[in-house]
């Protein structure tokens, strides 16, 4: 049976989860899965940008990896293969929010950025977000050089994300964007974070580390449905 993770931190107010390879990230799987219409799914175009799109009517597919809104009867999703899917929802306002963060949406900032725009865009309150992290590589599995290692702690401040073994580093991207989201004022307690790694786990996850070149994608998805 297809798995989709559905993190409890949302309650029932909203449908937010992420999926594994048997479901992947395709419109019209997940169409069939939750009987919503395909033109209902907004998935934006990924190119490791820090752009967040504010959804109102127009659905053609633009160019972000951020997308926020307070539309209902939609779901909005992103796709992943090691990077980071989060899934943001004011649970007073109403609106949600989905990110991919791999490495350079991290040092980007990129879920710093899609708070503030709930923040400034819809007047959310920092007490009011919450966000779940969904599975992505981790740890010991997502080893980079000093120049991503840098980029993404400029961007973090220290802490225990980030390590070094044999002149190289290694760093877990889920921990520092938790570490971004708390630093602008959302509470830990408001923060679920997988502890799921896709590289550790290629028989559940598309991994582009573990397979070295782009067999699929997994996703996550969020809407007031």
């Amino acid at each position: 049976m297809n798995t989709l993770i559905c993190p409890k931190i949302f309650g029932d107010s909203v449908k937010a989860f992420f999926t594994e390879k048997s479901v992947g990230a395709d419109a019209e799987r997940i169409s069939r899965l939750l009987s919503i219409r395909t033109e209902n799914i907004y998935l934006p175009i990924q190119k490791h940008t820090d752009g967040v799109l504010i959804l109102d009517d127009d659905f053609t597919p633009k160019i972000a990896d951020a997308v926020v809104t307070r539309r209902r009867g939609i779901l909005i999703g992103v796709k992943v293969a090691d990077c980071v899917p989060v899934l943001l929802y004011d649970r007073k306002k109403s609106v949600i929010g989905v990110v991919h963060a791999g490495w350079r949406g991290t040092a980007a900032q990129i879920v710093k950025k899609t708070i503030a725009v709930m923040i400034k865009k819809f007047k959310s309150l920092q007490d009011d977000i919450i966000i779940a992290l969904g599975p992505c590589i981790r740890g010991s599995c997502y080893q980079v050089d000093f120049e991503v290692k840098d980029s993404v702690c400029k961007a973090t401040g220290d802490g225990e994300y980030c390590i070094r073994k044999d002149k190289k580093y290694l760093i877990d991207l889920g921990s520092a964007n938790m570490i971004q989201a708390m630093s602008l004022g959302i509470p830990g307690g408001n923060i679920w974070l997988s502890s799921d790694c896709t590289h550790c786990n290629p028989d559940r996850y598309h991994s582009f580390r573990y397979s070295k070149q782009y067999n699929g994608s997994q996703g996550g998805f969020i809407g007031i449905l």
